[in-house]
């Protein structure tokens, strides 16, 4: 299998959600990222949309590589059908490696571990510890009382404009891959490929 092109590092839930259009979209994500030559990174989990995301990649004949916590794995939590599956001692591990790894950066829906994951290569960003674009796929309107929330800390003065501009966030991902792969300096023809 060649070097792939990029490395994205997706956060989504280890759950599934409650709206279809959420699988759904995990699921093309995973396409996308596979069809332009990339390689997906992310948590190794099996479940919910991280198993959705890395089943779609694998099915469509792109690269996964999983980092999961050994804990996890003792929980029967890892995919071991990852190009490559990394077993960590703890999550400081698991993101640093992850976040090694990846060319940008892009959260989906996701509960407690995602925000986490998310807000942390934010702040890693604004704090000039890489220049990797972050994207935000704000599926169904998923992630709009948090850009209201966002928006609110702007207005209040704990958080400037600019901050705000280091992510990216948007409700369609054929919409949002492309800007995040281009603002990370990845080589762009192969873009134009239809999806």
């Amino acid at each position: 299998m060649p070097d792939p092109n990029f490395s994205l590092c997706v956060y989504c839930g280890s759950k599934p959600g409650d709206e279809p259009a959420f699988t759904e979209s995990a699921v093309q994500v995973g396409q996308w990222i596979a069809q332009h030559g990339g390689q997906l990174v992310y948590g190794g989990g099996r479940n919910g949309l991280m198993g959705v995301v890395a089943d779609a990649t694998l099915a469509a004949g792109g690269r996964v590589v999983g980092v999961i916590p050994r804990a996890l794995v003792e929980k029967e939590w890892a995919h071991n059908g990852c190009t490559e599956l990394h077993v960590v001692e703890n999550m400081h591990e698991r993101k640093s490696m992850m976040a090694e790894r990846a060319d940008a950066f892009l959260a989906l829906p996701g509960g407690i571990g995602t925000f986490e994951e998310f807000f942390e290569v934010w702040t890693w960003r604004q704090l000039g510890y890489h220049n990797k674009p972050i994207g935000l796929l704000n599926l169904n309107g998923y992630y709009d009382p948090l850009l209201t929330f966002l928006n609110s800390v702007v207005k209040q003065r704990f958080m400037d404009t600019w901050q705000m501009d280091l992510i990216q966030s948007d409700s369609d991902a054929h919409q949002l891959l492309p800007r995040l792969i281009q603002a990370a300096g990845m080589p762009t023809p192969f873009l134009s490929q239809a999806i």
